[in-house]
């Protein structure tokens, strides 16, 4: 099972098989659904920082402090940061 999920019937199958009495079946989709939640957070904070959002707001809305927000994706290490 790959990690890259492109549709939502991928996703719709995932949150089926993590419910999966198999072990091996629940805790790869479980992996697969937390690497799309990281993917999906990184994305909208990204978009929320483009829009003005202050770390405030942003860490408000994951219920989160914000300097883990600051810490997570601002720190150094490169997840919102591109070359531009």
């Amino acid at each position: 099972m790959s990690t890259y999920i492109d549709t939502m019937s991928d996703t719709a199958q995932l949150a089926s098989d993590a419910g999966s009495r198999d072990p091996a079946v629940g805790l790869r989709a479980v992996r697969a659904l937390r690497t799309l939640v990281d993917r999906l957070e990184a994305l909208q904070v990204e978009n929320a920082r483009e829009q003005g959002w202050s770390w405030q707001e942003i860490a408000h809305c994951l219920e989160v402090t914000r300097q883990a927000v600051h810490k997570k994706y601002a720190g150094g290490r490169g997840l919102l940061r591109r070359d531009r």
